[in-house]
């Protein structure tokens, strides 16, 4: 995964139009989604639920290789779910081969009613490289898109709060016409996820706390008082920076917060507990009309050393109580979106910060592990298990599984693109352009191509005044071309460069001065063809377009 400097995100292909040939080019603005082709009205109001596990979750007990049950059991004699009898397995598909037949927890029996109806996808042996076993530092990495290799370690924003400033980087932390809507949502915990961290802006994303948007309004209580002038150069300085942004951001939105809440219902039964409580506030928001395109939602409690299990009953204690909080919380949020008819606008997709150990501890219990399962959840999955039971023979020297089938951030990549519609150079910005993609999103609700987010073009009516002060040498050009531009003003400007088919093949944030200026554009990598180059004045919205020819 490449790392790169960030700098502020703007437009890849800008909002306005321009005329190349005599036609106006109108990009598909990076915060809307073009309505002229394709039915790609419907992918503007889907949302993306991640649920966070807190601890570590188990997932050796929520699916348990039927085909290595003995050596599951060997592995763990006093924390074992049974095969047989009162607080067995659920059988969860009898169809799959061995190798992917599973043993669901007893206590999750509302994910296999969910699973018969098609609504499931569970991705095996999920992980990333060198995995690390604290929990602080693996979430840290599971929010910000690492890992535990060097390159990847200590990247400071999180994968959402970079998706989502690509997504949409016209909004800065304020509603707009086109989103007046926080692009991502916390919900039930106050402390800022770094998932939502950006490195230039940190007002992607809100708090909300419980089922009464009075929460919203106490979450600006407790940061509270008058902004602070002289902030300190240093570290202490920078996480007020962090609050103080928050504040901000919670107060710009609050009013159409209540709003959609208090517009919104809920037409199922929820279980009294705070995730199911956490899920029926995003099923109100989303029916009152809110356009949040991430929430995120959280259970702890996942770090099991002991009391895992009861010692009479392996399939009561801790983690069944978890296990039953979350299948049922989940499965009443889909049933309540089905019940109001928008089903097909969330997918739910859960994740922790690692597994735990294969062998039990002798407390009842398991200590830090690596992989773990995922599990996908919605009407508009691919329902099925993808990837095959973990190895229980091939373990490490202390006992972890080993062997991931799929990292962590393939799963990320694909419902960003699949299900939230990100284009390619979203997924570069994200991060996550490296990650194969996985079949996790139902083919009826794919998104097709050219209802990507950000950079793709068409032809429409109506050419602007455009002035044509820019010239491009070589042209043809082979390795590097020269693009001379003459300004009248100072200004910051994005110089792109686009393939006929409307693709975004380059995007850089220039500053352009009073005279004239020279810019480079590498075109090696790019195929012998033509091309639009564009230079879009980000103050006035006016830009100077060129075509240019690529030869090799």
């Amino acid at each position: 995964m490449k790392r790169r400097n960030f700098l502020k995100i703007l437009p890849a292909a800008g909002v306005s139009s321009f005329v190349l040939n005599g036609f106006a080019l109108r990009p598909f603005a990076n915060s809307r989604i073009a309505r002229i082709v394709g039915d790609c009205d419907g992918i503007q109001e889907r949302a993306l639920i991640l649920i966070q596990l807190k601890g570590g979750n188990d997932g050796l007990n929520n699916i348990i290789p039927i085909a290595q049950y003995d050596t599951y059991a060997s592995l763990r004699p006093t924390t074992r779910i049974l095969d047989t009898g009162a607080g067995a397995y659920i059988d969860l598909d009898t169809t799959l081969k061995d190798s992917r037949r599973v043993g669901l927890h007893p206590a999750m029996a509302a994910v296999k009613e969910m699973y018969d109806k098609g609504w499931v996808n569970i991705v095996q042996a999920v992980g990333y490289q060198t995995p690390n076993q604290s929990h602080f530092k693996s979430t840290d990495l599971w929010l910000s898109g690492g890992d535990g290799t060097q390159a990847n370690y200590n990247i400071p924003s999180g994968w959402m709060g970079r998706s989502l400033q690509a997504l949409f980087p016209d909004v800065e932390g304020a509603p707009t016409p086109d989103m007046p809507d926080p692009l991502g949502i916390q919900v039930g915990d106050s402390n800022p996820s770094l998932g939502f961290h950006t490195e230039t802006e940190h007002q992607n994303a809100i708090n909300l706390t419980g089922q009464d948007p009075a929460g919203f309004f106490s979450l600006v209580q407790t940061i509270g008082g008058a902004p602070i002038l002289n902030v300190p150069d240093s570290e202490h300085g920078a996480e007020l920076e962090y609050i103080m942004s928050v504040e901000q951001s919670v107060n710009k939105y609050a009013q159409r917060i209540t709003d959609v809440f208090n517009a919104g219902t809920n037409a199922g039964a929820y279980p009294a507990t705070n995730l199911a409580n956490q899920l029926k506030t995003v099923a109100r928001l989303i029916r009152g009309g809110c356009k949040t395109k991430i929430y995120l939602c959280a259970l702890g409690g996942f770090d099991t050393h002991s009391a895992q299990v009861d010692s009479g009953d392996t399939s009561m204690g801790d983690h069944a109580n978890l296990l039953k909080t979350l299948s049922e919380a989940v499965k009443a949020f889909f049933d309540d979106m089905e019940a109001m008819n928008i089903g097909d606008k969330a997918i739910a997709c859960t994740f922790s910060e690692f597994g735990r150990c294969a062998r039990e501890n002798g407390s009842f219990g398991t200590d830090h592990g690596t992989l773990a399962p995922m599990y996908i959840f919605g009407k508009t999955t691919n329902p099925g298990v993808s990837g095959t039971n973990v190895d229980l023979s091939n373990l490490t020297g202390d006992n972890q599984l080993q062997g991931i089938q799929n990292d962590y951030r393939q799963v990320f990549a694909t419902l960003l693109q699949d299900w939230l519609g990100a284009n390619n150079w979203v997924m570069s910005e994200t991060m996550f352009e490296d990650y194969a993609k996985l079949a996790l999103v139902g083919s009826a609700y794919l998104v097709d191509p050219q209802c990507y987010y950000g950079g793709a073009v068409t032809i429409v009516d109506t050419p602007p005044d455009v002035q044509k002060l820019m010239s491009i040498f070589p042209n043809p050009a082979q390795h590097t071309a020269e693009v001379m531009i003459q300004a009248s003003e100072t200004y910051r400007g994005r110089l792109t460069v686009h393939s006929m088919g409307g693709s975004l093949m380059s995007s850089n944030s220039i500053q352009v001065f009073a005279g004239d200026n020279r810019f480079y554009v590498d075109v090696l990598n790019m195929p012998t063809g033509a091309y639009v180059v564009r230079l879009e004045n980000l103050l006035s919205g006016r830009a100077n377009v060129a075509k240019l020819s690529v030869i090799h």
